[in-house]
């Protein structure tokens, strides 16, 4: 770098951290300061009731945590969950990038189901898929009765067996415009010379998927994927009115459990070395995922 361009840069520092002082600000405030009250709140008895009082209890909450069959339970099917809607909604976003980029007269229509989901919040789309999927007088449940389908004689949310693949369908569906449009992006970058000259060698339709397609797009997979997950994990709004975690606790996700522990019963120390459990667990999970996924690109 030439001294002028170092003398140009050094000038800018000013503007540069004054500009970038309002989003410092925006972190600190609402990520960074939370997460320290958080930790701190992990470390005492604190609860809220006509008086507030609380103590220094050290890694109790987490002792409890950890041996409370409920919060253990809660915390498998939040695996499950954030699993399942992840893969489905990576399937189904990368399906329909596919039928976007080719281009054809059913195009625009898939843009619009694509994008449907952000239209609406989680708690409004709760509420119609309630309405669709209502044993009595829900559409899709009277198609379903209409043809003798798998599933017209069960309420599909409150039934023991359907309630958490149904929920996995819904939040699969309202992740796709995020991952759809993500992987419509990382399509388009792809260098139009590389399918031309796979297709003068020949190459298979699976082939091109398999070697060319795929392995240009696993940087965006990487953090759909790891993105997804943090976002479905800690999913509330949708399951809450839904389901509330019924039916029989089928449904009961983390969220669930640490709104409960703090708002309902007001133990927030407890609450607070929950919500810490599940971070320090998803950072755990991610980050070997995300270095095992670098180390594997590195080797290829």
């Amino acid at each position: 770098m030439s001294k002028v361009k170092k003398q140009s840069l050094v000038a800018q520092e000013p503007l540069i951290i004054l500009l970038s002082t309002p989003l410092i600000a925006g972190v600190l405030l609402v990520s960074v300061l939370p997460t320290i009250l958080g930790a701190l709140t992990s470390l005492t008895d604190l609860e809220l009731s006509y008086v507030i009082q609380w103590n220094f209890v050290g890694l109790e909450n987490f002792g409890s945590a950890l041996s409370d069959s409920r919060f253990l339970e809660s915390f498998r099917i939040g695996a499950i969950w954030a699993l399942s809607v992840t893969v489905l909604a990576m399937i189904l976003g990368f399906t329909l990038a596919l039928l976007i980029e080719r281009r054809k007269y059913y195009s625009p229509i898939l843009k619009i189901l694509a994008v449907f989901p952000w239209a609406l919040s989680p708690v409004i789309i709760a509420i119609i898929w309630d309405m669709l999927l209502n044993p009595n007088s829900g559409p899709i449940t009277g198609y379903l009765r209409k043809y003798e389908l798998p599933g017209a004689n069960v309420s599909l949310l409150y039934n023991l067996n359907t309630a958490l693949p149904t929920v996995i369908v819904i939040g699969a569906w309202l992740s796709l415009p995020v991952v759809t449009i993500s992987f419509l992006a990382a399509l388009k970058t792809i260098p139009r010379e590389m399918i031309e000259a796979a297709l003068i060698d020949g190459t298979s339709a699976s082939q091109r998927m398999r070697l060319l397609i795929i392995p240009q797009l696993r940087p965006i997979i990487t953090a759909l994927v790891a993105l997804n997950i943090i976002w479905n994990f800690n999913s509330f709004g949708l399951i809450f009115v839904l389901t509330n975690g019924g039916p029989g606790g089928r449904t009961y996700l983390p969220g669930l459990f640490v709104y409960e522990e703090s708002f309902r019963y007001g133990n927030f120390g407890y609450a607070a070395a929950l919500g810490m459990i599940i971070t320090i667990a998803l950072v755990i999970i991610l980050g070997i995922y995300v270095a095992t996924r670098n180390r594997n690109e590195v080797e290829a």
